[in-house]
């Protein structure tokens, strides 16, 4: 059997399956632009990744016949989703065939075919394995979950991450269970954005949320409960408000600062972490005080206009953001950036130029590279964007050009435990 000589695209058909073309090479797409793929651009399909079929969206791929871009009317696309710690490069090339409705809360990766194997446009920015599926042994997941009812009989935040953990397969609730790496501890059913690609809401009409948002409150009690056993039970460990399953944990401020004291009053060990939109800065000054170590701040964007586009907060704006950025740092706190990247606009010239700016105006110690899980098309018309292909110089070329401007910076996918030498310099809550 001959090699193919080239990249070839891959379709689906009216019959679902899966194959290749031939006589097309694999295309990308990067904000409407198309672009021929190279080897360079690709890896292999890593393990744990899924192919999804794109309905009503006509695949695109190269002719070098006539040297043009061929639409495939009669076909569907097909795209990559990618396990944790890959962020895509490319989304998959492709047009709408009339009005076709929104895709589902997924990532979209391009994929092609050489020599018999799939490969995929994306960068492997992180190699922790704690949500890698193939690594997490689910009947020690059930096992453990039985034993934990015996443990907290009455937590009601326990019973919250048991749905997690089998109806939503959440790595982070299943991590708890297995007594590893970083415990979540969702407290808010209530949020004061309204992200285009919220995973926990979304208006009737759109595509449904891929979770349910807890309901109700957790105490300090049932918070602390959790945290200190997770803790005493892992090396290295991180305890996390703000999960994919709750709104914004700010909103419950007065709770987390009451959890945060304690569980600080019995310990100093483990990383108190909050991922968080930064809408209130005020009150993450007083979670720092408590004894909060790090924040993970989400953004689409280091650009007030296009941030707002997609968040569309209420109740507080971008410049609030930076100030909860500022008071962190002031703070002696750990700031990671949880930079939701799509092909085409993180890679805009002046995206660049601004996320730079953001590191180092800020001191920004870690920027983790998480797909933003929406339509690509449908993206660039949720921020009013139309971008020229001339602006983007690549997702990989802007991580290179960051590590080469700031030797320092920590570049990844997941949270990271705080060094307790760096913890012991910030000021604990004594009371």
């Amino acid at each position: 059997m001959s090699k193919a000589p080239f990249l070839e695209a891959v379709v689906c058909g009216k019959n679902g399956k899966i194959s290749t073309v031939p006589s097309l090479y694999a295309c990308g797409m990067k904000g409407g632009s198309i672009f021929q793929l190279t080897k360079e651009d690709l890896i292999e399909l890593p393990p744990g990744s899924q192919l999804f079929m794109l309905p009503g969206r006509s695949p695109h791929g190269y002719n070098p016949a006539t040297k043009n871009i061929s639409v495939l009317d009669k076909l569907d696309g097909v795209a990559a989703f990618l396990p944790p710690g890959y962020t895509v490069t490319y989304s998959p090339a492709y047009a709408e065939r009339g009005k076709p409705r929104i895709l589902p809360l997924f990532s979209y990766a391009a994929i092609a075919s050489f020599n018999g194997k799939f490969y995929t446009s994306a960068v492997r920015v992180d190699k922790d394995i704690r949500h890698d599926s193939r690594f997490i042994d689910m009947d020690l997941v059930l096992k453990n979950i039985e034993a934990f009812r015996k443990i907290f009989p009455s937590n009601r935040l326990v019973r919250h991450l048991e749905d997690c953990a089998l109806k939503n397969c959440c790595p982070n609730a299943q991590n708890f269970f297995l007594k590893r790496f970083e415990a979540p501890l969702p407290t808010s059913p209530s949020c004061n954005a309204r992200c285009a690609g919220c995973i926990s809401y979304q208006p009737v009409g759109r595509c449904p949320a891929t979770q349910a948002r807890i309901k109700f409150i957790p105490t300090p009690e049932e918070i602390g409960e959790i945290a200190l056993f997770h803790i005493k039970n892992v090396k290295k460990a991180i305890v996390s408000f703000g999960q994919g399953c709750e709104g914004e944990p700010l909103l419950s401020a007065k709770v987390i600062e009451g959890a945060i004291r304690l569980i600080r009053r019995q310990t100093s060990a483990g990383t108190i972490n909050m991922n968080t939109n930064g809408s209130k800065p005020e009150a993450i000054a007083r979670l720092f005080d408590a004894g909060l170590d790090s924040i993970r701040v989400s953004m689409n964007s280091a650009r007030e206009k296009y941030y707002t586009r997609y968040y569309k907060p209420s109740g507080y704006r971008f410049g609030d953001v930076l100030k909860s950025i500022g008071t962190a740092k002031k703070k002696n706190g750990a700031v990671s950036i949880n930079y939701l990247t799509m092909p085409g606009f993180t890679d805009l010239k002046d995206e660049a130029r601004a996320l730079n700016r953001l590191i180092q105006t800020y001191g920004i110690d870690m920027v983790q590279w998480r797909n933003l899980n929406y339509d690509p098309l449908r993206y660039f018309k949720e921020v009013s964007l139309s971008p020229d292909a001339w602006e983007m110089i690549g997702v990989k070329e802007v991580m290179e050009n960051l590590k080469k401007s700031f030797p320092g910076l920590k570049m990844g996918y997941f949270n990271r435990p705080i060094p307790r030498a760096a913890v012991s310099r910030r000021p604990r809550y004594r009371g």
